[in-house]
């Protein structure tokens, strides 16, 4: 930063009325004072630092829209197939074609259930991990991850 003082030559009165002003470079101001820096910690991510907001909302938006949409189509078939695999099963139930041993199902189902159960706490330290990378990715790259948010909702939307 460097000082202005406007005293003409000959003035090196103190007592003068001219005042001293101190000139401010606002590029390094706002490279040093980003709102999300203050918010988000001060590594806001390389790529708040390579792009511009619009950019990065564009890149988010477009990237959020495209798997939003795709979420949806798919989920449509994933939700069309299980619901007619489901449908078919009980008409052939229902008609004598297949018949169901209610009690090994029963039975199966209880042990996946403790199978499942002593798997998620072995896997709980990975997750922990991945939630952990993932939050920290989000916070780096705040405006990126805002975009995709709200292109995903529009993907799931059209």
């Amino acid at each position: 930063m460097a000082t202005v003082d406007h005293r003409e030559a000959g003035q090196d009165d103190p007592e003068s009325d001219d005042e001293v002003y101190e000139v401010v470079d606002l590029t390094e101001y706002a490279r040093r004072h980003q709102w999300w820096s203050r918010v988000f910690g001060s590594n806001s991510g390389p790529i708040a630092e390579k792009h511009s907001v619009a950019t990065q909302i564009m890149m988010g938006g477009v990237t959020g829209w495209c798997a939003g949409y795709l979420f949806q189509r798919v989920g449509k078939i994933a939700a069309t197939a299980v619901g007619g695999g489901f449908l078919l099963l009980q008409i052939a139930n229902h008609s004598g074609y297949v018949q169901v041993d209610w009690k090994k199902v029963e039975k199966d189902v209880n042990k996946a259930k403790k199978h499942l159960k002593k798997k998620a706490n072995k896997a709980a330290p990975e997750i922990n991990t991945f939630i952990e990378e993932a939050t920290d990715f989000i916070k780096r790259n705040i405006v990126l991850s805002s975009g995709f948010v709200g292109g995903f909702f529009l993907g799931l939307a059209s």
